[in-house]
């Protein structure tokens, strides 16, 4: 029996209403859900909608509740500029399997460690690999879940030399295979378009009947509130109007968008989005944040939505 026999016959039979992320996120929108959804649930009935269009997907909250409450839409498009993120999707969809074999592997594997050092030594050394990048595609993607789930809050980030460098999260017993969801989402993913590289790509084929959700890097709050190396590629202020710049022409062409992102201010003390959206809809809406390196600084903070559409 293999250690993905062995986890399935603890856990029962996949059940494949049980989409949600595969890997943890930060920012991850889950939580903003029940605030997002009354807006999708009216505009996707109202137009309606038949191709929906994610460019800045990251951890897939919002497109696993799309795919699952939305089966009638005809097209779905996902992109994100993370070309490891994006091949860890791309094995999700096409060989589950295969995966679930490996990551079963790695969860006994990590089981069995006694004390943190040795967790530590473990997951040192899987960040060492996936940087290496000598690996196959089902071995990168497992590579990828495997250090999302032992590293620190599900942190993204990345070096000036693109090399993920995240510290370890002292995790006991994470959920390292997840076949359920794995199977669940692979299902879902079946139908979707998944694409790597600059959003505008995405963007091109949408239309009257689209629906583009935007869920681009923060602007920050402050100088030292910056978590967007997501990528070597800098997300600034001109990236920031570059998008509203693309939102105009998605207006334009009849398209619907909703955008999520910071609630920032100039140093001059006014909205950064009220004044960069100034022809949309700006409305505040609370999220629970857990990363700041000040303790006080966690909790519950407010972010914008930004849509064209009443």
């Amino acid at each position: 029996m293999t250690a993905a026999e062995r986890l399935e016959s603890s856990v029962g039979l996949a059940h494949f209403g049980l989409a949600k992320p595969f890997v943890r996120w930060v920012g991850g929108k889950g939580q903003l859900i029940p605030q997002i959804a009354p807006h999708l649930n009216r505009q996707i009935a109202r137009v309606p909608i038949t191709r929906y269009i994610e460019p800045f997907v990251g951890g897939g909250a919002m497109l696993f509740h799309v795919l699952s409450n939305y089966p009638q839409l005809e097209e779905v498009i996902i992109n994100d500029i993370n070309p490891r993120l994006v091949a860890c999707y791309r094995t999700v969809r096409e060989q589950p399997e295969e995966l679930i074999d490996v990551l079963a592997e790695y969860q006994a594997d990590y089981y069995r460690l006694t004390d943190e050092e040795a967790r530590r030594d473990y997951y040192l050394e899987a960040r060492t690999r996936f940087n290496a990048g000598t690996y196959t595609q089902v071995e990168g993607a497992a590579l990828f879940i495997l250090i999302n789930r032992l590293c620190f809050n599900g942190l993204y980030r990345v070096n000036r030399k693109g090399e993920y460098n995240v510290p370890f999260g002292k995790a006991l017993r994470p959920t390292i295979c997840d076949a359920q969801t794995l199977r669940s989402d692979s299902a879902l993913l079946a139908r979707t378009e998944i694409l790597c590289g600059d959003y505008t790509e995405a963007l091109a084929s949408a239309d009257e009947y689209t629906l583009v959700y935007f869920d681009p890097p923060y602007k920050p709050l402050n100088a030292t509130s910056s978590f967007n190396s997501y990528s070597k590629e800098e997300f600034g202020d001109s990236e920031q109007l570059r998008l509203r710049d693309h939102c105009h022409t998605l207006d334009g062409r009849g398209a619907s968008f909703i955008l999520s992102n910071s609630d920032a201010y100039t140093p001059e003390g006014e909205s950064y989005f009220d004044a960069l959206y100034t022809d949309y809809i700006v409305e505040r809406v609370w999220a629970k944040r857990a990363v700041n390196a000040q303790a006080d600084k966690r909790g519950k903070i407010a972010e914008v939505l930004i849509r064209n559409f009443d």
